[in-house]
């Protein structure tokens, strides 16, 4: 794997302690993921539209 230039958050983390997070880049035709807590261990990726099916299926459980 590519290492990510540019990683984003995500848009539900917040300020404060304890926080879930997590991270994404994109890397062409794969989305890298990390977990932002634990920036030292391997990050994972996985084929863009994969990914997109597993979002459209979050929102898809959260309206619900």
């Amino acid at each position: 794997m590519t290492a990510p230039t540019q990683w984003r958050e995500s848009s539900y983390s917040g300020g404060g302690e304890g926080n879930d997070c997590v991270e994404i880049a994109d890397l062409g035709g794969h989305i890298a993921i990390r977990d932002s807590k634990r920036l030292s261990r391997a990050a994972f990726s996985v084929p863009i539209p994969t990914f997109a099916a597993f979002v459209d299926a979050l929102k898809e459980r959260r309206g619900a």
